[in-house]
């Protein structure tokens, strides 16, 4: 009943109201498309990659299909997961599966140059739906799979039903629309994606603390993201101002 009532929730115009005309909504919405943006523009690559082999109407049509995918997907999982987190064993494992994310960004395996993901066009999902749909299904998979770390990291932001479905529909609007400029403002100040993940690990604290009842307001989160990616670019000119400092010794 309470799993309906959710639901039944992205239907309540008054709630629409109250979440568009609430500054803080709109924060912490603008939050949820920077994060989405800046640790899904990569994705945004792959699933070009995955299309490519498609005739080029064809791709566009797979990714849109796709993008719906996207968004079913993204309604689902906020509808169940707004009634999940309030379980503590829920918060628990997703406190410590973004505490990981973040973790295994500053300490993994350094990528292979030339290393990249494509889809193998023999493979049996393409056997069994054909080109063009197998491609989409294909699509739809990896959507799923690259909007996992994303929806877990939302909640940790907000458990408020509209935020999260605003935020993530227009974060996703956002990766397949201008995943372009995400990445190359990546490339131009690198900082910017580990930014990204301590802000993951921030979140992962945000959440874990209020299994004790202990929550941080939204002026602190404010701050802590300002501070974050204020360093970030601090960091970027301090260490581009050295290396040009450096080079002219």
């Amino acid at each position: 009943m309470q799993l309906i009532d959710t639901y039944a929730s992205f239907f309540d115009w008054e709630m629409w109201i109250n979440v568009l005309t609430d500054p803080v909504s709109w924060g912490l919405i603008g939050t949820l498309i920077v994060m989405e943006g800046l640790l899904s523009a990569d994705n945004a690559l792959v699933l070009a990659v995955m299309v490519k082999h498609l005739p080029p109407k064809q791709r566009k049509k797979a990714l849109f299909y796709g993008l719906l995918g996207a968004y079913f997907f993204r309604f689902l999982a906020i509808g169940i997961g707004v009634y999940l987190i309030k379980l503590t064993w829920v918060k628990v494992l997703g406190a410590a599966y973004l505490a990981w994310l973040a973790f295994d960004h500053f300490f993994r395996r350094p990528k292979i140059e030339g290393e990249e993901i494509e889809l193998n066009k023999k493979g049996i999902i393409i056997r069994l739906f054909g080109p063009f749909w197998g491609t989409v299904v294909s699509v739809e998979l990896m959507d799923i799979a690259f909007s996992v770390d994303s929806i877990l990291a939302a909640f940790g932001v907000s458990e408020q039903v509209w935020i999260l479905f605003v935020g993530g529909i227009l974060g996703v609007l956002m990766m397949r629309g201008v995943a372009g400029i995400f990445l190359r403002l990546i490339t131009k100040i690198p900082e910017l994606e580990s930014a990204a993940f301590i802000l993951i690990a921030v979140i992962s604290i945000k959440m874990f603390l209020s299994i004790f009842g202990i929550h941080m307001g939204h002026g602190i989160f404010f701050a802590i993201l300002a501070a974050i990616f204020g360093g970030a670019i601090g960091l970027h000119h301090y260490r581009k101002k050295h290396q040009h400092q450096t080079a002219n010794m």
